[in-house]
């Protein structure tokens, strides 16, 4: 590890050099790539210390040539090590052209140019450029690009690259080329390639100027079928960010190619996005509802990265959340008009609080904008992503629709084409509402999640409602001491009847950022801003002590402590005018009673589920009135990952079994209902993508998981292996198929046996499979898991085989956490396996161990081993070393 150098945010410099052309001709062999790039150079006449060295980056090259203005260079004119190649003696413009090559097909690692099946692509962010050419691999620097590919034509006869094709055509020895020209400038990380037989699927969207663009979506022979629903999410992408955000596309074309193996999700290189086959390819036979939102969702997401991350990118790396929080943000919003926008909502949160507030908690909590990184890759994390799009959406909330899009329009207006920082998107926020975000600011350098305290009383007399909300917020790696954020809570207040009462702020509260009515309405619901570590609101002309909802729609990424009684929880519950908090009521309603029982356990008392829980749950689950979907999400208990963010201690077996008894207690109870809202919603019938259509599915499969608990009960396991074997769409066929998975019976070997001899040409399909049984309950799951490394259906090269089996089972609380450790020793070994083949899935899968410190001795103990049997491991990777050497330290 010779080689690990920690990078600061506070050491940013600009460039010695500006690269103005890139001109690359990439030769395609069987065993090789010869890439010959041409670089336009001028000096930084703006750098603070001007020199004439230019260090370009370079990793897994060998170099041929370099020639500086048509002279070739001596290798005493340069420097080359593993990772760099330094020039001297630049003149203040200068050409520069470096030969390297490179072998793609030994890139397991997937970062650069490398092989995927028959095809060749490239996947270049963060750092991957370096691995196809000597270049300023940093996204400050920006070139117009020229791209020539030559290839085999009768292998390779589609040759793709960013921007427009401007020439193309045959050469000797049954090779052909294609020349693709960017008219924008762009950072190397948004490059891309392709190059393969591929089939297409075609069609034209029509800008709202009147301008044609041609779409096209590639993929490997015989699935271009199953690309319909991407290319109708990809127009409707189009059209939404034209009428929501006034933008327009602005190529000629616009390519997505669908590649089997890819790190990410995919990626949103210019004109030519490269996509895991995961979110393009969706029919009802293959991919569940899940599978097609999701598929719109990542189509919206890189579409939308077209102006917030390719025309206005990010100045280094620390500040990717400029570019994916925000994009993050668009398209949660688009998902949300095109669909459920509530349900979107409970989504997005589940996330935040299973995933985003583990990482805060962990040893490798960080702000939104990082401090320092060894590895980028590991900064692109749910806390950048996820947590990043929530601050975008507290502007939105404290600054209206109409603030924020004036914003977006001056960030666009002031920085299309450039470079640059969180900062400058928050001061064009400032600048055009007129309204100043410094303390807001600390969201992007602080780290950690706030807990609100919340109290209240009620003045009878003088009809005064007070509500008092002392925030703070846990040390974390490297900021013991937390300053008080600006935290927007939105909140309600409720009367006996569940009525919104009216809201007068006290004039003695300062709390502006509100957005009026129209026609200056009362305000049935208000933003408050806490600002200080502890502050009062005052409510006047409250005839009756209210029920306060609060938090609503989950305002802020942070916890709430309010002492909520149990009639208090069921009341919101029902009667909530806010769906969010509804269902937010009965979470914690849940919540309270399973982290009561874990100590119940603990003490080796009884625990039983109250009869207010239970009718509270059966009026939200027979409603006439609520929404499927609504409904779906309702009762749906929290996770066992969720429920651990709330406990200091992780008491696993504790926690496993008290949400075992809720959740079989609601099964046993209100078995008639669950079996007759299951059959009212299991109808055979065409598949339809209908929000009710989608809504009847989920109801239907919730309500089956929760009969397959009762596993005695043969007509239950009947029940779920007739939808098997009569289901026309997979959303079903994989709900019965995971309800199944999870018993001890004879029935689940055989449908598992079924289902892979039905669909084992089907890789996508087959990661479901693997998945689904990663995540089994059942007693065989870890000798499971192990048999299915060696089966054919698996290669640890593949990373959706990895992300499906193993990452899989590294999320299975009963089977990972095994009190033997042999949960831990088995992903020990594999994330050591992992560091040589592709380094950032090794990533991934080792920040399973990274909590070590909040279990119980005995499983504290095992994981911590386990951690420093990795960090033993020789030539360890960065990426991993990073993670372990911070849970570790």
């Amino acid at each position: 590890m010779s080689q690990v150098k920690e990078k600061f945010l506070k050491d940013y410099m600009p460039p010695n050099y500006w690269i103005h052309t890139t001109d690359l001709t990439i030769d395609l062999y069987e065993d090789h790539a010869l890439v010959t790039t041409t670089l336009g150079l001028e000096r930084n006449s703006a750098h603070p210390a001007p020199n004439n060295t230019l260090v370009l980056n370079g990793e897994h090259l060998e170099l041929i040539s370099l020639r500086l203005n048509q002279t070739v260079l001596q290798p005493n004119d340069y420097t080359l090590t593993d990772i760099d190649l330094t020039l001297h003696n630049l003149p203040e413009r200068s050409e520069l052209e470096i030969i390297t090559k490179t072998k793609p097909q030994e890139n397991t690692a997937l970062e650069g140019l490398y092989r995927s099946g028959s095809m060749f692509c490239t996947q270049c962010e963060a750092e991957g450029f370096r691995r196809i050419s000597y270049y300023l691999d940093r996204p400050d620097v920006m070139a117009k690009f020229t791209t020539r590919i030559t290839a085999d034509q009768k292998k390779y006869p589609v040759l793709l690259s960013n921007g427009n094709k401007i020439d193309s055509g045959p050469l000797d020895n049954g090779r052909h080329f294609a020349v693709w020209q960017d008219p924008f400038k762009k950072p190397s990380y948004l490059f891309a390639l392709v190059a393969g037989d591929l089939d297409c699927l075609r069609d034209q969207f029509i800008t709202r100027s009147g301008r044609k663009v041609a779409l096209e979506i590639y993929t490997e022979h015989g699935k271009i079928n199953e690309c319909q629903h991407a290319l109708e999410s990809l127009k409707k992408s189009m059209r939404w960010d034209e009428e929501r955000f006034n933008l327009e596309y602005d190529l000629d074309i616009y390519m997505i190619v669908a590649v089997s193996d890819f790190n990410m999700g995919a990626m949103e290189n210019k004109g030519l996005n490269i996509f895991n086959t995961k979110y393009v390819l969706a029919q009802a036979e293959t991919a569940t509802d899940s599978d097609f939102l999701a598929v719109e969702s990542v189509i919206g997401h890189e579409y939308f990265h077209n102006w917030t991350g390719n025309r206005v990118t990010c100045r280094d790396w620390f500040q990717l959340s400029l570019k994916e929080g925000l994009t993050v943000f668009r398209d949660q919003e688009f998902s949300s008009d095109l669909n459920t926008r509530a349900v979107k909502r409970i989504q997005d949160v589940n996330i935040i609080r299973s995933a985003q507030f583990a990482e805060d908690a962990s040893p490798m909590a960080h702000p939104i904008r990082p401090e320092s990184y060894i590895e980028m890759n590991n900064f692109y994390t749910v806390t950048v992503y996820d947590k990043g799009a929530e601050i975008i959406r507290m502007l939105h909330t404290l600054l209206g629709e109409q603030g924020f899009q004036a914003g977006i329009q001056l960030y666009f207006k002031r920085h299309d084409g450039q470079a640059v920082t969180c900062d400058d998107f928050v001061s064009a926020m400032e600048d055009a509402n007129q309204r100043s975000l410094d303390q807001f600011k600390l969201w992007y350098s602080q780290a950690g999640t706030p807990t609100l305290h919340i109290t209240d009383d009620y003045d009878e007399r003088t009809q005064r409602y007070t509500l008092r909300i002392k925030q703070n917020c846990p040390p974390t790696p490297g900021q013991a001491q937390k300053q008080p954020m600006h935290i927007p809570v939105k909140v309600g207040l409720l009367d006996a009847e569940g009525d919104a009462l009216e809201l007068t702020l006290s004039k003695e509260c300062n709390n502006e950022y509100n957005p009026q009515q129209p026609n200056h309405r009362p305000l049935k619901e208000l933003i408050l801003n806490l600002q200080e570590s502890e502050q009062e609101f005052h409510f006047d002309h409250i005839s009756t002590k209210p029920i306060p909802s609060l938090l609503r729609d989950f305002s802020a990424p942070v916890k709430v402590h309010y002492p909520y009684s149990e009639d208090e929880l069921c009341f919101l519950f029902k009667h909530d005018n806010n769906a969010f908090n509804r269902w937010d009521a009965g979470q914690t309603l849940f919540k309270r009673f399973i982290l009561n029982a874990v100590d119940q356990l603990r003490a080796n008392q009884t625990v039983i589920v109250s009869d207010k829980l239970i009718q509270a749950f059966a009026d939200i689950l027979t409603s006439a009135t609520l929404d499927a979907a609504f409904i779906t999400e309702a009762v749906r208990i929290p996770t066992v990952q969720a429920l651990a963010e709330e406990m200091p201690t992780i008491w696993v077996d504790e926690l496993l079994e008290a949400r075992k008894i809720l959740v079989h207690t609601l099964a046993e109870r209100l078995k008639p209902e669950f079996l007759a809202i299951y059959t009212q919603c299991h109808r055979i019938k065409a598949y339809s993508l209908s929000q009710k259509d989608i809504a009847r599915r989920a109801l239907q499969n919730i309500c089956l998981s929760y009969l397959l608990e009762l596993d005695d009960h043969p007509d239950h396991i009947r029940l779920a292996v007739d939808q098997f074997n009569q289901a026309n769409n997979m959303t079903n066929q994989c709900a019965a198929l995971a309800a199944l998975s999870h018993t001890n019976q004879p029935e689940r070997q055989q449908v598992l046996a079924a289902f892979y001899q039905q669909w084992q040409h089907h890789e996508l399909v087959v990661n479901k499979w693997l998945m689904i049984q990663a995540r089994s309950s059942a007693e065989s799951t870890l000798t499971d898991v192990k048999a299915l490394t060696q089966h054919a259906a698996f290669d640890i090269k593949t990373p959706n085989n990895v992300y499906a089996l193993l990452i899989g089972f590294a999320a299975n609380m009963q089977h990972f956490h095994a009190k033997d450790g042999s949960g831990y020793h088995f992903i020990e070994e594999k994330v050591q396996e992992l560091s040589a083949i592709n380094p950032q899935v090794a990533a991934r899968l080792v920040r399973s161990l990274m909590n070590w410190r909040r279990y119980d001795e005995q499983r504290s103990k095992l994981m911590k081993a386990s951690l420093e049997s990795i960090a033993n491991t020789p030539a360890l990777c960065k990426d991993v070393y990073e993670i372990v050497s911070k849970a570790l330290n």
